[in-house]
């Protein structure tokens, strides 16, 4: 199937044709015809599948047939809330890319920055807004915001909305957003606290679930790597020589062990930068940008400041500690591999860290191999 064959506008198409975009992942093609029927709609999918433009491309189009020949005073048609401020960022740059012919506007608000310019541009009239849970709730108890003419809710990564302890700020918003709408939620997992709440916000959804719950991309390569943890950052450096590796994405399970381990890469001569939730966020929009236009070999994140980087032909995710919750290693392996691209995953492993291997094996039903030839063997 192509783009052409789901009956988008010429508008769309030019910009999907601008972007490269040529065949629909299978959420795309599963949940643009869903949306494009006003719908509301469960979308499961893994990480990396391409839910943004799954629902923004249709959104676009819906909104361009009801607005086209009307000169429509700017008011927010539609909401999507998304837990992290990158996800946020990278949501706007989305619907930028995809209605860069239509007349419709767009922003982003997220907190641990200045609202003043945010407030502006609420002021000049949006029509699509992009907000993470706090400062949305923080600019409408400010009364600078108004959802009473929403038409569109989009929930994304609900997940991980609970992860991160949003889901009674998503109960508030709820509340503050008419109850004739369309509503869309996306989440990468489906445990039973985030079904009751898709439950309690849908009206009569359609379902798409392109691949099983927890499952990684068969795109990616995986490998362990059995080695002591204080030799960790020697593998490390030793991996990093080989210089096929462009681009490297370095999880930590801590902001302190992110910043130990890119002082050490910049000290063995690796251009390398940490982004976790202790950085402002222009530190971690700078870092994210010298990291997407390789400037920087290496960025080390954690997990809730990487759950919205989205880099085009990332070579490498290296698992620097395996992560406790086997979820988590979906997510995180899933930055790479994107869109049916190939990549691959490798995961450093402790001999205290083998039960959380375990546990991530039992998850994705997937023993991965073992890479025995190197030097720092436990």
């Amino acid at each position: 199937m192509t783009f052409q064959q789901l009956n988008l506008a010429e508008p769309i198409l030019n910009a999907l044709q601008h972007e490269g975009y040529h065949t629909p992942t299978p959420i795309q093609e599963a949940a643009i015809p869903v949306v494009l029927n006003q719908h509301d709609l469960l979308g499961c999918a893994q990480t990396g599948t391409g839910k943004t433009a799954a629902f923004a491309i249709p959104i676009l189009q819906n909104l361009s047939k009801k607005y086209s020949n009307e000169k429509q005073h700017r008011t927010i048609k539609v909401l999507i809330v998304t837990p992290t401020r990158e996800l946020a960022i990278q949501i706007d740059e989305s619907f930028g890319a995809y209605g860069r012919n239509l007349p419709f506007r767009h922003t982003v608000i997220f907190g641990g920055v200045n609202q003043n310019p945010q407030i502006q541009q609420l002021k000049a009239g949006v029509d699509i807004l992009i907000a993470t849970p706090g400062r949305l709730l923080d600019l409408q108890q400010q009364r600078q915001i108004n959802l009473r003419h929403l038409e569109v809710f989009v929930l994304d990564e609900a997940d991980r909305m609970l992860d991160m302890g949003f889901i009674h700020d998503v109960k508030r918003i709820i509340k503050l957003i008419p109850e004739k709408r369309q509503t869309l939620f996306f989440s990468a997992t489906m445990p039973d606290p985030i079904r009751k709440l898709a439950a309690s916000i849908l009206r009569n959804p359609k379902e798409v679930h392109v691949t099983p719950v927890s499952s990684t991309a068969e795109t990616i390569e995986q490998a362990i790597y059995f080695v002591d943890a204080p030799a960790k950052r020697d593998l490390l450096l030793y991996l990093l020589e080989d210089k096929s590796i462009e681009t490297a994405l370095v999880f930590t399970r801590t902001k302190h062990g992110a910043d130990k381990v890119q002082r050490f890469l910049t000290k063995g001569g690796i251009k390398a930068e940490a982004i976790h939730g202790n950085k402002s966020q222009n530190a971690r929009q700078r870092a994210l940008t010298n990291f997407k236009e390789r400037t920087t070999r290496v960025l080390v994140a954690t997990d809730i400041a990487a759950r919205g980087i989205d880099i085009d032909e990332l070579n490498l995710v290296i698992n620097y500690e395996i992560p406790n919750i086997p979820e988590t290693y979906v997510h995180r392996i899933g930055r790479t591999g994107r869109a049916g691209l190939d990549g691959k995953a490798i995961s450093f492993c402790a001999a205290d860290e083998r039960p959380f291997l375990k546990d991530i094996q039992k998850l994705i039903r997937i023993t991965l191999p073992v890479i025995n030839n190197h030097p720092f063997t436990d």
